[in-house]
């Protein structure tokens, strides 16, 4: 169950490219992407403190820190990327890294190897990725888009390591919901430097709560309570179920056009998270470490 609700979260983080395409012209990616973690992490926090589940006895306030530092750069470093080197060389990059960097983040820190399987679904579905955007655009390599971009995958990477010890001794809601808000306080200042006025349309402030609840909130308390229960390199391997959303999305609902090389990477992409949820199955009965 726990993949699947990973996948699932990665489906609705892959809404978030066409809605943004959905967004007022004057709305900057970086002031959308401050927006989204700030209507995210207060719905978050709203439910949390409806429910009674804050509780910060024994709360782990580095970790915290430091989970929510790794999200909330995650957002400029790929919006930046993305605008500096192009949307499929910064997606592929940013993306397709975050799973070779977790492994190894895995490996160096809890001594944990991943396995072949792990390894050849990761390949598949990072080829896959790398097929599918192929035809996106003409492709331009820039040195800087491309480290910021690493900087993405890694920060994704070590925010999935870092929370997953907190989602497994706390309410993932609660862990999420005090992450989330965090983050929107780092990113505030975006919200006052970009012209914000896009926000009061109504189709802005449609934009918005998609982004927030269902692409941040929903989806990253969805992936938290996955989380608890694979491990963080299989976690991010299955996040690569996003950029499958959305070029899906893309296809029939934005009207684009995908060659047979991008259906191919398509094909991958899925056997490779297939492969990976087969494995993760037949590894239920053993340590969230182990199934990767």
């Amino acid at each position: 169950m726990s993949p699947f609700l990973i996948v699932l979260a990665a489906i609705l983080w892959g809404t978030t490219g066409t809605t943004q395409a959905l967004a007022p012209d004057t709305a900057h990616p970086v002031a959308i992407g401050a927006t989204r973690l700030a209507v995210g992490g207060l719905f978050l926090l709203l439910i949390v403190l409806v429910r009674g589940q804050l509780n910060f006895k024994d709360w782990p306030i580095k970790t915290t820190i430091l989970a929510s530092l790794c999200m909330a750069m995650y957002q400029p470093l790929f919006f930046s990327a993305v605008a500096i080197t192009g949307v499929a060389i910064g997606t592929v990059v940013a993306i397709g890294s975050a799973p070779i960097l977790s492994g190894l983040l895995e490996w160096m820190y809890l001594k944990t190897r991943p396995s072949k399987v792990w390894w050849y679904s990761t390949l598949l579905s990072i080829l896959g990725c790398l097929m599918l955007f192929m035809n996106k655009e003409s492709v331009y390599v820039d040195p800087v888009g491309i480290l910021l971009a690493l900087g993405a995958g890694l920060t994704f990477a070590s925010y999935t390591l870092v929370s997953r010890d907190m989602v497994q001794n706390y309410s993932s809601l609660s862990v999420v919901a005090v992450v989330f808000t965090l983050s929107a306080i780092y990113l505030s200042p975006f919200l006052f430097i970009f012209d914000m006025s896009w926000i009061m349309s109504f189709r802005g402030m449609g934009v918005s709560l998609q982004l927030g609840i269902m692409a941040t909130g929903i989806a990253y308390f969805l992936f938290a309570k996955g989380l608890a229960h694979v491990s963080s390199s299989t976690a991010v391997t299955l996040a690569l179920a996003e950029p499958l959303t959305a070029a899906l999305l893309g296809v029939f609902l934005l009207g684009e056009n995908l060659n047979v090389t991008s259906w191919l990477g398509i094909f991958l992409l899925m056997l490779g998270i297939g492969i990976l949820i087969g494995s993760s199955k037949g590894s239920s009965g053993k340590s969230g470490n182990r199934v990767a």
